[in-house]
């Protein structure tokens, strides 16, 4: 599968095909959705085989030895399959020079340009093998959940059509080979996002949703095409692993590559949701609730955060990553954590929650990243993408419970009706807060160790945003909880626990929250409960050791302070709250006794003033002219020869009408028949009606006659 990866997205866009054309016509349309199961079970398979192969080729390369760092060195194929070889680095964290295997990329020439050939292929490494298994994980089971969540739809077969692209897209864009693709992949994915998230386009709010998705991406993708740009002709080729393998020897001038990182994470702050470009992200809720799990969790908004992975040496060298104490790329990161984290606690509908705490988790990747935390910006993504599906898919279990809403205020002691829905919830909910020994734990602990200690003195301001947003997470989403599943039921009906189609994947995902830690667990950790052979796996199989070690970047020692300090931070949150909402302590109803508080909550509730300011003021300021200008053109240019053109055909018709029609046309036949009346008159004194008078006309006819005769002949 290594040298095939090809067909990982090629089945599901065939799968999309086939829907879209035959779909219909599968038993009505009712049973399409096995079709786009069967395609993406499929692909699940493959990918867990082609991550088992890595692993082999992985542990083939380190049983190989080796001292020091060496020369990259990659084979690239066409159809003919690849080389074998091994690249030498640092493993697990422990500065012990270590062989890794190198990627294998397959290649074709897609197409030459000024004698230069530019190829398509797949590349495939630990990142994009660990990519593959959680794309296509959580879209099979989005894919069962809908049978249920989705049936009897209107258009149920368009639904299944563009789940299948959607998973196809983001696999093509994991395994890009040339930064060419991963614009196609990346265009594609925002495609389908627009599709799914309008879905149900009836309704104007899932319109306007939709295309406030795709119009404010498309700010950021500016931002893409400059920086992918940028990178070409700063490294003569659109291939990724030259590119990396360029800037890794230090041969691209570090003024291209901060002018390509600064126009790539204006791309980023769109597609995954950062500051100041992640409004669109709340109102993609629109959509049905597996494509948020799915939009949330796996695909389109974590494409940001992969780009960075993928193109990391661009972005370490371009923002200086390892020479100081703060840079844009940690800044924003850090910064849209702390922001969204604080939006999350003011929100009602139970998605906006989920949607805005995606946003501050995937500042918190962003903000790994910007320390130079490669590998726990990668182990976080992979935690947060299972309990994060798990928490989007339970809210939809909830609502499907409730009548279909997702208001808190309208739930409440769902607890004892849905005890799989709240079990499996709850635990995703403490994953994410980052409680022992979940998953979420072990990836934020070491987020918090890398703006700890950094690359060189480390990152306070960061450290602070990533501690703050810590407690954060772990009250806003007490909250949630409280109001979700204790206390009375404030809905309509009776709630009823959801059939299995919904619940099965919620126990799977559930398991995932429990059991994901176990993906890099630090050795200490992994010694303690006898398996230490685990330790560092996604450090070990997924860091690109070949391009990160020449750059100087190192990770992070395990520390146990750091562990309590976190864990302490998420149990203090989840204090606070409980005390709060179950026991009614602490300022009760502040914000209607005090004009300060009521402000700032005022605040809150209106999301900073960020839509008002981009609707009312920015968008408004454009438009308002433009409007303007063209109510005047349309008044003074087009009204005008329109009315110049009715005015000149009234005119015309007026003198056709008076000269020509009255005067001459009228005029002969008016004339016509005056003459012949006259004639009339004229003749009309030969009728005397006596026949002598007759006998003498006929007579003199006739000697008048005879004279001609006489004289002719």
């Amino acid at each position: 599968m290594l040298e095939n990866a090809y067909l990982i997205p090629l089945l599901p866009a065939l799968s999309f095909v086939f829907i879209l054309l035959f779909g219909k016509r599968f038993k009505g349309g009712d049973a399409v959705h096995w079709i786009g199961i069967g395609v993406v079970g499929v692909v699940w398979v493959l990918s867990l085989v082609l991550g088992a192969q890595w692993i082999d080729r992985s542990e083939d390369a380190l049983s190989g030895g080796g001292s020091s760092y060496e020369e990259s060195l990659v084979v690239v194929v066409g159809s003919s399959g690849t080389g074998a070889g091994v690249l030498l680095g640092t493993e697990a964290g422990e500065g012990a020079p270590a062989p890794i295997a190198e990627p294998v990329i397959s290649q074709i020439t897609w197409f030459q340009s000024g004698g230069v050939e530019h190829s398509v292929g797949t590349y495939v490494d630990g990142l994009a093998a660990l990519l593959l298994v959680v794309v296509s994980t959580v879209s099979l089971l989005v894919h069962i959940y809908s049978t249920e969540y989705v049936r009897g739809d209107v258009r149920y077969v368009h639904y299944y059509a563009f789940l299948s692209l959607f998973t196809a897209s983001m696999l093509f864009f994991v395994l890009s080979s040339s930064i060419l693709q991963m614009i196609v992949g990346w265009e594609l994915v925002g495609l389908c996002s627009f599709a799914l998230i309008g879905h149900w386009w009836e309704d104007s709010a899932n319109s306007s949703a939709a295309l406030k998705a795709f119009l404010t991406n498309r700010v950021g993708d500016i931002g893409l095409l400059v920086g992918m740009i940028i990178l070409f002709f700063g490294a003569g080729t659109f291939d990724i692993f030259q590119i990396n393998d360029m800037v890794a020897r230090g041969e691209i001038s570090h003024l291209v590559l901060l002018m390509a990182s600064l126009s790539l994470i204006a791309a980023v702050m769109s597609k995954s949701g950062q500051f100041p470009l992640h409004t669109w992200l709340p109102d993609a809720m629109a959509g049905p609730t597996p494509v948020s799990a799915l939009i949330h969790a796996a695909t389109m908004v974590v494409a940001g955060v992969y780009m960075i992975a993928r193109l990391y040496p661009v972005f370490y060298e371009g923002f200086a990553i390892n020479t100081s104490s703060i840079n844009l790329l940690s800044f924003i990161g850090g910064f849209t954590a702390l922001m969204a984290a604080g939006l999350a606690f003011f929100q009602w509908d139970i998605k906006k929650v989920l949607a805005y705490s995606t946003v501050s988790q995937l500042g918190y990747m962003v903000m790994a990243l910007g320390v130079g935390a490669w590998t726990a910006a990668v182990f976080h993504l992979f935690t947060h993408a299972l309990f994060k599906a798990c928490l989007f898919l339970g809210a939809g279990s909830v609502s499907h419970a409730s009548h279909h809403t997702f208001d808190m205020r309208k739930m409440g002691g769902l607890k004892k009706h849905m005890p799989v829905t709240f079990w499996t919830f709850a635990i995703a909910s403490l994953a994410l807060a980052g409680i022992f020994p979940l998953a979420g734990f072990w990836s934020k602990d070491e987020i918090l160790i890398g703006a700890w200690t950094g690359q060189q003195s480390g990152y306070p301001l960061m450290l602070f945003f990533g501690a703050a947003v810590a407690a954060l997470t772990a009250a806003y989403m007490t909250r949630v909880i409280y109001y979700t599943f204790f206390g009375e039921y404030r809905g309509h009906g009776t709630p009823h626990e959801s059939p299995k189609a919904i619940t099965v994947p919620l126990v799977i995902l559930a398991g995932g929250a429990v059991l994901g830690g176990l993906a890099n667990l630090p050795s200490p950790a992994a010694d303690a409960i006898g398996l230490g052979g685990i330790a560092h796996r996604i450090e070990t199989y997924a860091e690109p050791v070949n391009f990160l070690a020449p750059l100087g970047l190192t990770v992070a020692a395990p520390s146990l302070a750091m562990a309590l300090i976190g864990l302490g931070l998420a149990l203090s949150g989840i204090g606070v709250t409980y005390l709060y909402f179950w026991k009614g302590m602490g300022p009760q109803g502040l914000s209607e006794r005090n004009k300060y508080a009521r402000a700032g909550r005022t605040f809150f509730e209106n999301k900073y003033y960020l839509d008002y300011l981009y609707n009312d003021i920015i968008v408004a300021s454009i438009k308002w002219p433009i409007a303007k200008a063209t109510y005047w053109f349309n008044q003074n240019v087009i009204d005008k020869v329109v009315d110049s053109v009715g005015e000149g055909a009234r005119d015309g018709g007026q003198f056709v009408y008076r000269y020509i029609d009255q005067a001459v046309v009228d005029g002969t036949v008016n004339a016509t028949g005056t003459a012949a009346n006259a004639s009339g008159e004229s003749l009309r004194v030969i009728q005397s009606g006596k026949v002598q008078d007759y006998g003498a006309l006929l007579f003199g006819a006739v000697g008048v006659l005879a004279i001609i005769f006489v004289i002719v002949i």
